[in-house]
């Protein structure tokens, strides 16, 4: 045992104070554009511990995927790519959480992450034969 597997418990706590915190978030969430910056500003100013919450959320953000990919670093160093169904399985879950930030950065704040949301969609044009029906 080493101290590379440990990320996989951050992971897991990390998970929970992103629920959390997007949780009480959510709670201040406005779906009108034109109201989206003041909802920022009213959470950052205006609630209680707001600011901590918010730098709680997107820190924590950043964290998960640190974790994500020093936990596949460790995979790939002791060779847990031999355990198909295991490896599989971590495929797959880290394909879901990109997919999930994906989601969640696009849908939210549609006014702030047009191009981003352009240029991630844009990378589906990669695939050899689906891939340019998907992005037109």
């Amino acid at each position: 045992m080493s101290s590379w597997w440990n990320f996989g418990s951050c992971l897991g706590l990390i998970l929970g104070l992103q629920i959390i915190t997007g949780l009480f978030l959510a709670m201040h969430y406005s779906c009108d554009i034109s109201l989206a910056f003041s909802r920022i500003s009213h959470i950052m100013r205006d609630v209680r511990s707001g600011w901590l919450l918010r730098y709680l959320h997107a820190n924590g953000a950043t964290f998960i995927f640190f974790c994500l990919y020093a936990h596949v670093g460790r995979g790939l160093y002791f060779g847990s790519y031999n355990l198909f169904t295991t490896w599989s399985l971590g495929v797959f879950l880290l394909l879901l959480s990109m997919g999930t930030a994906f989601l969640g950065y696009v849908l939210p704040w549609g006014q702030i992450s047009f191009w981003g949301a352009t240029v991630i969609t844009n990378l589906f044009s990669v695939f050899p034969y689906f891939g340019p029906r998907l992005v037109s």
